[in-house]
């Protein structure tokens, strides 16, 4: 009975966790109409928040082995998600 209790604690103590980490951070697009940018400043800004997201998509890609198509559309999915599109 007490061996299950603990696995229960320690279960609850993991879930939060996990729902904080599968919270999709903010898009490019967001980002940028919080901060109310406009004209050079914003493409500036995407230009870079979407080169930053595409580094970011591929290393994803690499640590899940991906390769081939499979690759191509993760990472034009991550990015598009990321910049939001």
């Amino acid at each position: 009975m007490r061996a299950a209790a603990i696995s229960i604690v320690l279960m609850l103590g993991i879930l939060p966790a996990a729902a904080q980490t599968a919270t999709p951070a903010a898009s490019c697009k967001s980002q940028a109409t919080e901060k109310k940018l406009a004209g050079a400043a914003l493409k500036s800004f995407m230009t870079k928040c979407e080169k930053d997201s595409k580094a970011s998509c591929d290393a994803s890609a690499t640590e899940k082995k991906l390769s081939g198509a499979a690759r191509n559309s993760f990472t034009k999915k991550c990015v598009n998600d990321a910049v939001g599109t």
